[in-house]
């Protein structure tokens, strides 16, 4: 199936990595020009540019879209996935954690959406996917201000669907169930804050009706189709990319 992003310009916050990495490969096997970025170094995928980032710090989200912007033309398409998780008792956690999520895992994506927007009207539209979480439509209770945060997106997520429809651009949520990444089977990760790593992963697994955690490549497919052509009518949707983890509610 032919998405229409040959040449675009895709900007994927969070990319080194994880969901980020592979919705980044995806797009590059796309035809699209790539813009990663993160704390890394640049991936060998084949991007049109790659900028080191501390994307929890003001002015850094802006940096990489000015980046792609003055190097690459414009910008096409947003995607926000940059995020951090750990399991914590909803007493244990500190104000200033709460803050660190605040502003790694929403005010991050508020900085390069605006830094986005001018480009956008300028091409005379756009697209936004904001990668939150199947917690944020329920949370997690041993993972609570994750939670709270990634329920913040989705409302973002509506609030700049409804905004800038008029604008010509879209703007969509991807809420992905437990994934296999390095945030879960990574050292000291998801899985090895819970107890036994093989235990707590069969248990995870068993919990989703699809019966496993995703693959970072199946979060990934959901992201790049929102950001194609192939999904021009949609917009302030959130969707769901969890197992079955999370019911529909008629």
């Amino acid at each position: 199936m032919e998405l229409g992003l040959r040449d675009r310009v895709c900007v994927v916050t969070g990319s080194t990595a994880g969901i980020g990495l592979e919705t980044a490969r995806l797009l590059v096997s796309e035809g699209a020009r790539v813009v990663t970025a993160g704390r890394r170094g640049a991936p060998d995928i084949g991007a049109a540019l790659h900028v080191e980032a501390d994307l929890s710090r003001p002015g850094e989200p802006e940096r990489v879209v000015e980046r792609a912007v003055a190097e690459l033309g414009g910008i096409d398409s947003l995607v926000n996935n940059v995020g951090v998780a750990r399991q914590a008792k909803f007493e244990d956690v500190s104000d200033d954690e709460w803050d660190e999520y605040w502003q790694l895992n929403l005010m991050s994506h508020v900085r390069a959406i605006r830094a986005a927007l001018p480009a956008m009207r300028q091409r005379g539209g756009g697209a936004i996917v904001n990668v939150s979480s199947s917690a944020g439509k329920r949370p997690s209770t041993g993972m609570p201000h994750y939670s709270v945060v990634k329920a913040a997106m989705l409302s973002l997520s509506r609030l700049v669907a409804d905004l800038y429809a008029k604008d010509g651009i879209r703007c969509n949520a991807v809420t992905p169930g437990p994934t296999s990444t390095d945030a879960w089977l990574g050292d000291g990760g998801l899985a090895d804050q819970q107890g036994d790593r093989e235990e707590v992963l069969a248990k995870v697994g068993a919990g989703r009706p699809l019966g496993r955690l995703a693959r970072p490549e199946e979060i990934a497919a959901v992201v790049v189709f929102l950001c194609s052509d192939r999904a021009s009518y949609v917009t302030g949707a959130a969707w769901s990319a969890d197992g079955g983890t999370v019911p529909i509610i008629v």
